[in-house]
């Protein structure tokens, strides 16, 4: 038994606990206390904070080879463009990059990650990793309907391998047909959390407001024609609720484009909607946010994602935390802090797991460098330390 105690104690489901105790047995805490209850000589001192564990709702684990080989600011687009002109590489190099990227997420806190797969190629690590993965594994078909069934048994083996926590899901609404939306739809019969991307580029908006746009000259440059395409007058997010399944948990990823009124509707189509934001990507990609505030102000369920090191210089959540505080430095730290862990928790169906202090979970142990009332959380000195 182990009696952890620092200057403060955020058990996220609770006000934080000054001079509070965690009491934990292995990984499970077996009780939130203070210091009185606790005679001195068993206690363990640390000057910071204590957190749970983050949970970080959005990754590519998979493209971790991809660090710094594709140029910032280019723009969704062109981003894609070189994702795929990039995914040939040597299977060692792939490996060794997930590796590395699995053990550095662990020592940045991360306690359980929704991990988008397009391949088999993260199962191996992901099988041994003491992190908690849900694996999303995640189909497109260049929205040729042609192709949804040879795309549909090409990923089928991919979910096959997927072990532990998976499901189908649309990559996301440019990319996918109706008929491959029914198909997905199909393979997750029992209750899920699926994602999607949604709204990251103006491009994306045009499509579907307007029939105009990059993404015609894009799928164009692959030798597909979107001719059979015909706009909807309103905003991607709402052709995606015309064909995702209502009764799953979904998470809608990136958002930056996202209005309160698509949050009003996304929220009447579905009470189990959640937001992850990925600041740092979006940065690296568009060199743009999220207005946070329509999220804030609809009371919006947001998480917190790192996207892949493909489009991020980390794979830490942390780091997201900073950017958002950073930017938007209204958010109080109790806020941002339940994005980053019951919150996330709650969308991957963890939260009796982790997320929070509570008796009998097992969130993982984290000390924060950084006192609330004094410190910015984007000093560069705030830096994590792993406990348990």
């Amino acid at each position: 038994m182990r009696f952890i105690t620092a200057d403060w104690i955020y058990p996220v489901v609770s006000p934080r606990l000054h001079q509070g105790v965690i009491v934990m047995d292995g990984d499970e805490v077996i009780e939130v206390t203070t210091r009185s209850n606790v005679p001195s000589e068993q206690l363990e001192y640390f000057k910071g904070i204590l957190i749970p564990g983050f949970v970080n709702t959005h990754c590519h684990i998979e493209l971790s080879h991809l660090k710094n080989r594709i140029p910032t600011g280019t723009g969704l687009l062109h981003f894609i463009y070189n994702v795929v002109s990039l995914r040939h590489t040597d299977q060692a190099e792939i490996d060794r990059a997930i590796e590395v990227a699995d053990a550095y997420m662990w020592d940045q806190g991360i306690q359980a990650v929704g991990d988008i797969c397009n391949k088999i190629d993260s199962f191996r690590v992901k099988s041994k990793s003491r992190i908690r993965y849900f694996s999303f594994v995640e189909m497109f078909d260049f929205m040729q309907e042609e192709r949804s069934d040879e795309m549909t048994q090409c990923y089928k083996n991919v979910y096959a391998n997927a072990s532990g926590m998976r499901s189908a899901v649309p990559h996301a609404p440019y990319s996918v047909s109706p008929k491959l939306f029914h198909q997905i739809n199909a393979l997750n019969r029992d209750p899920v959390t699926v994602s999607i991307h949604n709204q990251e580029t103006q491009a994306e908006e045009d499509l579907f407001m307007f029939g105009t746009g990059g993404f015609l000259e894009f799928y164009k440059r692959f030798g597909f024609t979107l001719s059979h395409f015909r706009p909807m007058g309103r905003s991607s997010i709402h052709y995606a609720m015309r064909y995702m399944d209502p009764s799953q948990r979904t998470i809608f990823v990136h958002n930056t484009l996202t209005s309160k009124e698509d949050i009003a509707a996304a929220l009447a189509w579905n009470e189990h909607v959640y937001w992850t934001t990925c600041p740092n990507a979006n940065l690296y990609i568009e060199n743009r946010l999220p207005d946070y505030n329509n999220f804030i102000d609809t009371g919006a369920r947001m998480t917190i994602g790192t996207d892949s090191l493909t489009s991020n210089w980390q794979l830490s959540v942390l780091e997201e935390m900073k950017t958002i505080a950073r930017y938007q430095s209204s958010l109080s730290f109790d806020t941002i802090l339940q994005w980053a862990t019951i919150n996330g928790a709650q969308a991957l169906g963890l939260e009796n797991e982790m997320g929070s202090f509570e008796k009998g979970k097992k969130p993982g142990l984290l000390l924060l460098s950084f006192n609330p009332d004094r410190d910015l959380l984007f000093d560069p000195s705030v830096q994590i330390l792993r406990l348990v």
